[in-house]
């Protein structure tokens, strides 16, 4: 079992307020507020930690299970794309969308695409997600 932590702090509220992300690890250190959320403001937002989140931990389960199929080269890098919609009153993020381009000597693009699928469903963020998944492959030669 792994816990991690990270911590939040709003100072003033609403528009006003500005607000400060850590990780324990010191990896994340940043400010954040409406205006990193919604005006491009320097800093981060909760959505962008997500796509980073579920990229990171996306890659690392297909490369584990890349290596759990016999292969033993190759370079994988995605993109996440997480969507946050008007819901309401309120926003709900709505789609996390996977785009992972690989260079994995020896495997088609098939066998990459059943693999991907696998990690997709069930790497831990894909699994703590309910919002839509998607994902789209691309293998160079």
């Amino acid at each position: 079992m792994s816990v991690n932590t990270a911590t939040a702090r709003y100072e003033g509220l609403g528009k006003d307020g500005k607000g400060h992300v850590a990780t324990k690890s010191g990896a994340l250190d940043a400010p954040y507020g409406f205006q990193t959320r919604f005006e491009d403001a320097a800093g981060t937002n909760p959505e962008e930690q997500i796509a980073a989140a579920h990229a990171s931990c996306f890659t690392m389960a297909t490369s584990f299970a890349l290596a759990g199929e016999g292969f033993n080269d190759g370079t994988l890098e995605t993109t996440c794309e997480v969507t946050l919609e008007k819901d309401g009153d309120g926003f709900k993020v709505s789609k996390s969308a996977l785009s992972l381009s690989a260079k994995v000597p020896g495997i088609d693009k098939s066998q990459l695409e059943e693999i991907t699928a696998g990690t997709k469903a069930n790497c831990p963020i894909s699994k703590l997600l309910s919002c839509e998944i998607t994902l789209e492959v691309t293998l160079s030669a």
